[in-house]
């Protein structure tokens, strides 16, 4: 699937949401994850003011470990059943 990409004036990026499986993705361009040092294990907190869609890296680091312990603990009590709910 090709995803299409302008830039508008003021540097804003303009996207479309593609298929990945039965949910959706937006693809981040690799410039903007180095520019915001954004690695495969960067927690994202993503947020919403009802108009918005707002995702931030965390680079706090006691703020990630309990966000990746809270992960763990969902994902040993709930693993199976979101990978059949995704699936």
């Amino acid at each position: 699937m090709v995803i299409q990409c302008i830039i508008r004036g003021g540097g804003k990026l303009i996207k479309k949401i593609t298929r990945h499986g039965n949910s959706r993705a937006v693809v981040i361009d690799r410039a903007i994850l180095d520019l915001l040092k954004i690695d495969d294990e960067t927690p994202l907190e993503i947020s919403t003011d009802g108009k918005r869609l707002t995702i931030e890296p965390i680079h706090d680091i006691e703020r990630r470990e309990a966000i990746e312990k809270a992960l763990e603990k969902v994902h040993s009590r709930y693993g199976r059943m979101m990978k059949r709910l995704a699936g």
